[in-house]
């Protein structure tokens, strides 16, 4: 990466106070930023650093005024936080896009396609009928199985299996170890006490702009598809399964559990290691707790923590009270010693 000020400057449409002309070749920390590159100003307590840094350019909101002379350039944006990210997104880009062509050996099958400026990694193996967009990155040890669709500029790591039939949109991203595609969990009870496996003849369907953390798995349906829907953002460790529908920008922290069609709504933000049972219906716009327990539906817009769930406010309240119930089992057991000593009326 090498960019000036300047251009910098038009991307994050922001002011410069400073020299435009100035090389920027990387990206740091304030505090630890070198010569060459740029960093950002967004909390206040950190406005020491902007004095001593030795960042080429900082990115600073609109209005700033030093209250020490400062040697680096200056970037003035509404939103410097926003700013920087948009900056690490091309950065991103960048780094992520530079390669192409073919390593060997890897394997593609009969009738399937590819894009322009496809890379495809040593050992990765495409099946037949599979259609591969432009800008496609596949790194080593990637399968992909027939007739799976991947769309264009969509980056997949080391590692990752995707099962046949699977969709996945633009602009993706899927980290190493993800497994997408398996079947979902589906036994049937046998009268001797034994389980006979449900074939799993659906897919799974990736929107775009979708990303998914390290070793997150996402099981098919039984007959439709599992669907991730456009701009879903899933960490590491994440267990969705066959035939469940996350809505349009959730979040959902790793280590969290999704049973079988169960239906979670758009924007929706669920911590790390939530459960959710099979065959609910999560709302729009709800925030799930850390560890929480989700055993029943929730409406739109609800906060909800605990195992099980409740009302967030209301689960504050509950532990606060839990915490205290050593000292009042103490005083129940002191006010019972004091009634059964009390004086007997004649």
């Amino acid at each position: 990466m090498e960019f000036t000020v300047k251009d910098i400057a038009n991307i994050l449409k922001g002011e410069v106070i400073g020299n435009d002309d100035l090389k920027i070749k990387t990206l740091g920390t304030i505090q630890e930023a070198k010569d060459g590159a740029i960093s950002f100003l967004s909390n206040p307590k950190y406005e020491n650093f902007i004095y001593t840094t030795r960042a080429s350019a900082i990115i600073a909101k609109k209005g700033f005024s030093p209250k020490k002379p400062i040697t680096a350039t200056l970037i003035l944006v509404e939103d410097p936080y926003l700013s920087f990210t948009i900056l690490l997104e091309e950065y991103h880009k960048i780094i992520s896009f530079q390669k192409t062509g073919v390593e060997e050996p890897s394997f593609m099958g009969e009738d399937s396609i590819t894009g322009e400026g496809i890379f495809r990694g040593a050992f990765s193996y495409i099946g037949q009928n599979v259609q591969i967009g432009d800008n496609v990155k596949i790194y080593p040890h990637v399968y992909i199985g027939d007739h799976s669709v991947i769309g264009s500029n969509t980056v997949i790591h080391a590692g990752v299996k995707i099962y046949a039939n699977t969709k996945i949109g633009n602009y993706c991203v899927i980290h190493s170890g993800c497994v997408i595609g398996s079947d979902g969990f589906g036994f049937a009870p046998q009268d001797d006490g034994s389980y006979k496996t449900i074939p799993q003849l659906g897919n799974v369907v990736v929107e775009d702009h979708v990303d998914i953390g390290a070793n997150t798995v996402i099981d098919c349906s039984t007959l439709n598809s599992t669907v991730i829907r456009e701009g879903v953002k899933l960490d590491n460790l994440i267990q969705i399964a066959h035939n469940v529908e996350i809505g349009k920008n959730t979040v959902i922290a790793a280590q969290t559990g999704i049973s079988g069609s169960s239906k979670v709504g758009s924007n929706c933000v669920i911590a790390g290691q939530v459960g959710i049972v099979g065959h609910l219906e999560i709302g729009n716009n709800v925030k799930i707790g850390a560890q929480s327990g989700i055993a029943k539906s929730l409406k739109d817009d609800k906060i909800v923590s605990g195992a099980p769930s409740m009302d967030h406010k209301d689960n504050l309240k509950a532990i606060a009270i839990y915490k205290n119930l050593p000292e009042l089992n103490q005083r129940i057991k002191e006010l019972e010693e004091k009634i059964l000593n009390l004086p007997t009326v004649k």
